[in-house]
């Protein structure tokens, strides 16, 4: 599931391509993914509306829209899911088949396609009321954190993944900033010292910074039906080579060497998702 920096590598990239272009033809073929709004009332709100800006609140993307023929703004809330994809392709290629929200931009069609359809394309605000602060901005601040963790039973990783804590750090980024930290993911939250907080503060704002700057693990584009590629969701940084594999560390390495001290890397499940770290580097 892509985390914050996969959203922000896309928020980047969508940006200039959306600013100040008008809607048309709002299709959508997958009422799921617009509730609670009906489709029809989610299309007659995005009908002639125009992209003000793209932003990001932690693992959701935020379309700024103005509305046709009134005053006021409009925000329309997105979530990736597992499989979501957001693009533009030509008007005269065929639509994909997992197609679930289509804006007709003129020549080109914005379209938003999940073939597992847990994604979201919504104009309801809720999914982002209860979101904590964003990692990379001041709003983290190291006593807050603090408070927050001491408050806690739960194992340190299990509570990284909270995002009322922090928005927009998930399963792989949690992983990579505790192993930089030498944190064990399995120390309750509120055993840890405050200096360990704070290497662990100052790991999260690197890792997701380093995966920001280096784009992702798959190519940008690929090569679709039509003259112009598809974007995904996951991208690169401009400069970067076509293909960027992330420097993940400990994620998905179970039985690789540990890049610090070369013991095998291991894997638990912690609340039914993978978590992994060195047992050396990261004694509990």
């Amino acid at each position: 599931m892509p985390e914050l920096p996969e959203v922000e590598v896309l928020v980047r990239h969508l940006a200039p391509l959306l600013k100040g272009r008008r809607i048309g033809v709002v299709q959508v073929r997958l009422a799921k993914v617009v509730r609670p709004d009906s489709p029809r009332r989610f299309a007659q709100a995005l009908r002639g509306a125009r992209f003000r800006a793209v932003s990001r609140r932690g693992k959701y993307l935020l379309f700024h829209l103005r509305p046709a023929g009134q005053g006021g703004a409009l925000t329309l809330t997105g979530h990736l899911g597992m499989t979501g994809r957001m693009y533009l392709l030509p008007a005269k290629t065929p639509l994909p088949r997992h197609a679930a929200v289509v804006l007709g931009l003129g020549r080109q069609n914005f379209i938003f396609e999940d073939s597992r359809r847990f994604g979201r394309l919504t104009l309801a605000a809720a999914p982002r009321r209860n979101l904590g602060p964003e990692p990379l901005e001041s709003a983290f601040a190291l006593r807050p954190f603090v408070a927050a963790l001491r408050q806690s039973r739960q194992a340190i990783k299990v509570k990284l993944l909270d995002q009322s804590l922090l928005a927009g750090v998930g399963n792989i980024y949690a992983s990579e900033a505790l192993f930089r930290a030498g944190i064990a993911p399995a120390l309750p939250a509120r055993r840890l010292s405050e200096s360990q907080v704070r290497r662990l503060r100052l790991a999260i704002r690197a890792v997701l910074r380093q995966a920001i700057a280096g784009g992702s693990t798959v190519p940008l584009n690929y090569t679709g039906q039509g003259a112009s590629d598809r974007l995904f969701y996951f991208g690169r940084a401009p400069g970067a080579p076509d293909y960027y594999e992330e420097r993940l560390q400990v994620y998905d390495r179970a039985g690789q060497p540990c890049p610090r001290c070369k013991t095998p890397i291991r894997r638990r499940v912690q609340a039914a998702r993978s978590t992994y770290y060195c047992p050396r580097c990261q004694r509990a």
